[in-house]
């Protein structure tokens, strides 16, 4: 089943990367593209032979017309193309349009990053407008998604649906982390994983996640590093800078199927406590996808102070426009969070995303709103 996807890559005006997490669909986006010239770098004899000569890249893009558009797929392949790839943007006005899962393997190995010559867009598991009329909440919460997985999901097999899922985990450590060499300790790393799921959506507590994964602290560090740089997962930090200093981030893996899968918990209905990281996990994986895809200046963190805490601050460069606390079940936020949120923030909205709630309300003067309404909301800022 395909997908339209709100990233537009077709007709751009300038060179640029795609960076997405494996299987989110960048190759399947960059064949909509009207290419001059396509490159697949997955093709193991043409890696090959570039690795070899890199030079030969170099004259077969120097031959197409000025001004062609060339696409090519999973850059991180061979990063000494970059160097042509730079020179045909200079010298014949080309415009490139190059992906891949990772941007850590071009940064590590000091590749050319062109210099500002490229846009860096990002791609993310498809948002519930690309999904559509078939989004299902329970099913995103769930076993993420992943446009194959939703695929799967809509044909209504869900059996080969988690296959893949767990199968994921072993070709993200297989291809992204062994085949990179990203950590000389694979052992290690699949500890800390499965440590690192456990606390998804939870505050990172480096010293808690050493103990249990048998490593040391500052591996733990390198290691959600990595997860980053990979594009698995992400930091949300509090929202104070100078709070930063004492208060871990939170981190949060990029699917919430890929954080079931390495949990081994797809098989079984998610616990009222971890529906409410799921929920959270995914409705703050869909406003960051939208903000990418929009091109929105805005920086995301969450507000804690003592006991009281909101989920998600939306920031300007002017400062915060919007909190966002995330609710799954029956319970409500809370008047002591509400009075504690409006001291700080006096003039910031404050707003409810429902997971369940197909009615507005209020409460303690917050509006209680269908997560829907919210993400409608989020799109208008």
């Amino acid at each position: 089943m395909l997908f339209t996807r709100e990233l537009k890559i077709t007709g751009l005006q300038s060179s640029a990367f795609v960076f997405g997490p494996r299987l989110t669909g960048k190759t399947t986006l960059l064949s909509a593209v009207n290419a001059t010239r396509a490159f697949d770098l997955l093709d193991p004899e043409l890696e090959m032979q570039y690795h070899a000569s890199p030079a030969l890249f170099g004259e077969q893009i120097a031959a197409l017309p000025e001004r062609s558009t060339i696409v090519v797929d999973e850059i991180q392949k061979v990063p000494t193309l970059l160097d042509y790839v730079q020179r045909g943007i200079d010298r014949q006005g080309h415009i490139f349009i190059l992906s891949g899962s990772s941007a850590r393997k071009l940064k590590r190995g000091s590749a050319n990053m062109l210099g500002g010559r490229a846009l860096d867009l990002r791609l993310h598991p498809l948002t519930s407008a690309e999904i559509g009329a078939t989004f299902n909440l329970e099913h995103a919460i769930r076993f993420g998604t992943i446009p194959k997985i939703c695929s799967l999901l809509n044909e209504e097999n869900q059996d080969l649906a988690m296959a893949h899922l767990r199968s994921y985990i072993t070709t993200y450590i297989k291809e992204e982390i062994q085949q990179e060499a990203l950590t000389r300790n694979i052992g290690a790393f699949q500890r800390f994983l499965a440590v690192a799921a456990q606390n998804n959506g939870r505050l990172v507590e480096f010293s808690n996640i050493a103990r249990e994964s048998a490593v040391a602290a500052s591996t733990v560090k390198e290691y959600f590093h990595i997860l980053e740089d990979t594009l698995i997962g992400f930091l949300l930090p509090p929202w104070s800078k100078k709070e930063r200093l004492k208060t871990h981030s939170k981190f949060y893996f990029f699917d919430c199927g890929v954080a079931c899968a390495i949990q081994n918990r797809l098989a079984d209905p998610p616990t009222p406590e971890d529906r409410g990281f799921l929920f959270e996990t995914w409705f703050i994986g869909e406003l960051r996808r939208i903000r990418d895809y929009s091109g929105k200046q805005h920086e995301f963190s969450f507000w804690r102070k003592n006991n009281h805490e909101v989920d998600l601050i939306v920031s300007t460069g002017r400062g915060p426009v919007l909190g966002i606390e995330c609710k799954s079940g029956s319970a409500e936020i809370s008047v002591s969070t509400v009075k504690a949120f409006r001291e700080k923030f006096r003039d910031v909205p404050l707003v409810v995303a429902s997971a369940f709630g197909t009615i507005p309300r209020i409460v303690h003067g917050v509006e209680v709103l269908p997560w829907a309404e919210v993400i409608r909301r989020y799109r208008q800022i």
